[in-house]
């Protein structure tokens, strides 16, 4: 591959705005193994939050891809590859770096703020159920009977 097609390959892997647009591949190999790629990824992000015990397996899978990402971009690099293979390469980090965006944007469930939410929430329906039982519900304001 001639240096200015591997400088163009290494451009369009590391593009800010590459993943816009880009479909996560449905299989893809990490670190010899095949993964369900879209599968596990759509499974995750279904839930909209990492719940605790998953949590591990998504942080394991994003090192992964992040590992495998790495080990491609350094055959492109190292000029191991010809510019056809670094073209499916490129696309193959696109997809990965779809992935991982989406696995990104997750957000843990953090069980000790949600239950403080939960408790002031609670409280509010406790406070304002005693001040509709005591008269105090704001319509008699100033009125005492």
């Amino acid at each position: 591959m001639k240096e200015f097609e591997r400088k163009q390959l290494l451009e369009r892997a590391n593009k800010e705005g590459a993943t816009i647009g880009a479909s996560i591949p449905d299989e893809i190999e990490v670190q010899g193994d095949p993964v369900d790629l879209q599968k596990f990824v759509f499974e995750i992000k279904r839930r909209d939050t990492i719940p605790s015990g998953e949590r591990e397996r998504v942080d394991e899978a994003k090192k992964n891809l992040r590992r495998e990402r790495v080990e491609r971009l350094s055959k492109i690099e190292d000029n191991e590859v010809s510019y056809e293979e670094g073209e499916q390469l490129v696309e193959s980090i696109i997809g990965i770096d779809r992935a991982l965006n989406a696995l990104d944007q997750l957000r843990p469930v953090d069980l000790e703020q949600e239950a403080q939410v939960q408790e002031a929430a609670d409280q509010k329906r406790w406070m304002k159920f005693l001040n509709k039982a005591l008269g105090r519900d704001g319509k008699n304001k100033g009125i005492r009977r």
